[in-house]
């Protein structure tokens, strides 16, 4: 496997509408994703077959996570475990997150 390094930080500008999906990574069984949002999500329910781990990086969001409101601010991530049905309903413009997709079984601490 190649080397490969990067910065979160560069090329961060919100997208007019939704989110930004930048994959930083594919392991073995596990993908690791760079998301940046604008002010203005599209609201897609998500109903994944794999699980999630996401820390917001920067900003603020609010999310709809199996029917319970969510609050996430700078520091703050969840572990979604497959089949977690959730959206995002807000978020401010230029919130940034960094999200782990895997294929294996998940355990939070």
């Amino acid at each position: 496997m190649a080397i490969a390094r990067g910065n979160l930080f560069s090329d961060d500008a919100a997208p007019p509408a939704g989110e930004r999906f930048d994959q930083l990574a594919a392991l073995a069984g596990a993908r690791v994703e760079r998301i940046v949002s604008s002010a203005r999500p599209d609201g897609e329910l998500y109903d994944q077959d794999h699980d999630e781990w996401v820390v917001l990086l920067r900003g603020e969001a609010e999310l709809d996570v199996a029917g319970q409101r969510v609050h996430l601010q700078s520091g703050d991530w969840l572990m979604l475990p497959a089949r977690t049905r959730h959206r995002v309903l807000s978020t401010s413009s230029g919130a940034l997150w960094l999200a782990v997709h895997s294929s294996g079984t998940a355990t939070a601490p």
